[in-house]
């Protein structure tokens, strides 16, 4: 039974299950990171206790989703020689480098300054640790910058030639790594991982707000989340149709697959809101549409021609169901996201921010929407690239190493099992540390809250006025 299976689709299952679970705590650990400097940078300025409790919970989070991290991507690079090994030796001269630049540079910095800002709080200098801090938030970056110039090289292939054993080998670095997609998808996933931190943190405000928490904490991460909302959520939206616009000029065919078209459209695109794409008949079925808005989106004209799947052959489609419903499924999420914002930065100017519960009840449900939206966004990146695994060049058909299907299977259903168990246990431990509300370290430094200051003052004021 198991000989019957299809090893390429077996495999491209497995990359894609364990790359799913991967990205999700890189992504996690570059807003943390970020998080973590802002937090120690206000406590170093301002004195303020809060920022430094809020710290120490957060660097566990930090430390968690850095280790589950780096243990899923070295299964990753397992993959290159198991299951993908074609593709490794074609693409070996230019990914290879990448992906060493990604170790020599971020991974080695991370890892130098994480054990100070981990444990080094009361060992070292406050400046030296909060350079520690530093350090590791632009580690992360970094990291971001050479794994996004290794991916991006593979849609927009530039700055290469083709070799007499066929392997893609430089000849201009510079081109290879600012790869015509390379500064969007850059600052479009960094800008991702933001907004996933950003809403996973206002999150937790939020459920301690909800139930009753005392101290400052639970409102100041509510309220950094809600700043951070208002300024990267319509950002992204902007970055977003660039990056859409990229996509358009140099992979055409993916874009046909998330806006639906199938036809050519000659004198005005619609745009697609909601259908059921049918690849055998090649139409949308039950299409709802805003006609001309396809074509203004995409090439700033209402009668703009967009290019449908009809051109190209067949075989050259990407799964057009998974490509077109993913990308609704970002979309959709940023749109919320927007929206969250708006009506966040309402109640603040209201004075209600913090004591309306429908909408700290809708941020708490908003915790995952971040990280749901890079995975439908990867999926219509690398499902979109299809068929291929260097666009428009090597095709993955050929980049799979000659592995039989049942070796394939054995080991997608074993890496099943253990990522539930491992990872499974990792994000309750996670969950577990954000819902423990930050406590008085009983050392006098906590801070009365607005409504024990209203008190006191109040006692002050008819105290003096019993004096008089």
């Amino acid at each position: 039974m198991l000989e019957n299976l299809d090893p390429v689709l077996l495999a491209r299952f497995q990359f894609a299950f364990t790359v799913s679970f991967h990205i999700v705590f890189p992504a996690l650990s570059i807003g943390l990171a970020s998080f973590l400097a802002v937090l120690e940078g206000l406590w170093l300025l301002t004195g303020s206790a809060r920022y430094l409790r809020l710290f120490r919970i957060w660097v566990k989070a930090f430390a968690l989703s850095f280790g589950m991290g780096v243990v899923s991507g070295i299964v990753l690079s397992y993959q290159f020689g198991t299951n993908w090994s074609v593709f490794s030796d074609k693409t070996g001269p230019i990914i290879g480098p990448l992906m060493s630049y990604e170790v020599l540079t971020a991974f080695f910095l991370e890892a130098g300054f994480l054990g100070i800002m981990l444990f080094g709080m009361n060992r070292v200098p406050k400046f030296v640790h909060f350079g520690s801090t530093l350090a590791v938030a632009v580690g992360s970056l970094i990291s971001a910058f050479w794994i996004l110039a290794a991916n991006s090289w593979m849609h927009t292939p530039a700055g290469y030639e083709i070799n007499a054993a066929g392997q893609f080998v430089p000849v201009d670095w510079l081109a290879i790594i600012f790869n015509p997609s390379f500064p969007y998808r850059l600052v479009h996933m960094v800008l991702a991982a933001y907004l996933a931190t950003t809403f996973l943190v206002g999150a937790a405000g939020a459920y301690h707000l909800l139930r009753g928490a005392r101290g400052l904490e639970a409102r100041t991460m509510f309220s950094m989340a809600m700043w951070m909302a208002v300024a990267v959520a319509p950002l992204q939206l902007v970055v977003g149709d660039l990056h859409g616009l990229n996509t358009f000029e140099h992979q055409p065919a993916k874009v046909a697959a998330m806006e639906g078209h199938f036809e050519a459209e000659m004198e005005g695109a619609p745009l697609v809101l909601f259908g059921i794409p049918d690849m055998e008949a090649g139409e949308m079925r039950y299409a709802v549409e805003i006609p001309k808005l396809g074509s203004l989106i995409l090439t700033h004209e209402l009668n703009g021609t967009v290019r449908g799947l009809e051109s190209w052959p067949r075989e050259d489609w990407p799964r057009v169901p998974i490509v077109f419903w993913s990308f609704r499924v970002m979309v959709g999420l940023g749109l919320l996201m927007i929206a969250t914002a708006i009506v966040g930065l309402w109640l603040r100017r209201g004075g209600r921010l913090y004591d309306t519960p429908w909408f700290l009840r809708w941020c708490v449900a908003m915790g995952p929407s971040g990280f749901v939206a890079i995975l439908a966004g990867w999926y219509v990146t690398e499902v979109g690239r299809q068929p291929y695994t260097v666009y428009g060049l090597l095709r993955t058909e050929d980049s799979i190493s000659p592995v039989a299907a049942p070796a394939v299977a054995g080991s997608l259903l074993a890496f099943v099992a253990v990522y539930l168990v491992v990872f499974g246990f990792g994000v309750w431990y996670l969950l577990k540390l954000m819902r423990a509300e930050p406590a008085d370290p009983g050392d006098g430094t906590r801070e009365p809250r607005p409504d024990e200051r209203a008190t006191v003052k109040g006692i002050h004021l008819s105290g003096r006025g019993a004096d008089a």
